[in-house]
């Protein structure tokens, strides 16, 4: 016990002094994290249930929104389940969404100073889950403090499709011609008509557990992001992993593809 109060102690003295060293500089106004490395952690913790690392890492949230609100962040992505994890097993998938509607829940507790939108295609999800996400949300919504976005059965090249057709069912509905608005068809039509109404692009994309890739996260929004890999399973994430990622974007130049 003594130590490990003495290693939180130490923690944060360095908390203390890494916000420091970030005060006046740059940091991303939307900040979008791969929540990644959640069975890994379990079997290395000595878990035989899995679960177990999606328990940790779904506790994990509510920390890690209150440290971008003290980071002055204004909106979050947050990438809790794919639409490629939706093929897994029912007895693995099950548990899986119990867990990802208790964590929204949590987030979206009256207590907490978040607007939660949930997004992804919600019509795959089994059973009744995207009612129970969606009603939780709800009530946050107009809240306003910090932005939070739950990606959950989303995919990136899905997203677009989706804005796609979303664009011309507006279109067709307003009685245009389809023709026309193909013959027009701009980047707007697809920016529009994303998921998320919070916002189009993103500055910071963070994955965790060590993985270099997207994964086709935000692959649209991500054109311009900078992207920071960390080599931490998402249950051991700490707020100094994250004041150490947001240092690395201030030392960046965005250059915007120019």
């Amino acid at each position: 016990m003594a130590m490990k109060a003495l290693r939180s102690a130490l923690e944060a003295v360095y908390v203390r002094r890494l916000n420091r060293k970030l005060e006046g500089l740059p940091r991303p106004r939307h900040v979008a994290i791969m929540l990644d490395g959640n069975r890994r952690w379990a079997r290395g913790a000595g878990h035989q249930d899995v679960r177990e690392g999606y328990r940790v890492g779904g506790a994990k949230v509510t920390d890690f929104l209150h440290w971008c609100t003290d980071a002055g962040i204004k909106h979050v992505t947050l990438w809790m389940l794919s639409d490629d994890n939706l093929h897994r097993p029912a007895d693995e998938l099950g548990p899986l969404l119990d867990i990802i509607e208790e964590t929204v829940r949590r987030i979206c507790d009256p207590g907490e100073p978040w607007e939660i939108e949930i997004i992804g295609a919600l019509d795959l999800l089994p059973g009744n889950t995207a009612r129970v996400l969606k009603e939780a949300a709800a009530p946050t919504h107009g809240r306003g403090g910090l932005k939070v976005d739950v990606a959950v059965g989303y995919g990136g090249r899905r997203e677009i499709v989706d804005a796609v057709k979303t664009a011309f069912d507006k279109h067709i509905g307003a009685g245009g011609d389809p023709r026309d608005l193909a013959a027009d068809f701009d980047l707007e039509h697809i920016t529009d008509n994303l998921y998320s109404p919070a916002g189009h692009d993103t500055d910071f994309i963070i994955r965790t557990s060590g993985e270099q890739r997207l994964s086709g996260f935000l692959l649209w929004q991500s054109a311009y992001a900078e992207v920071h890999f960390v080599d931490v399973l998402w249950p051991a994430f700490r707020q100094i992993d994250l004041l150490r990622a947001l240092r690395s974007y201030a030392a960046r130049e965005r250059r915007y593809g120019r």
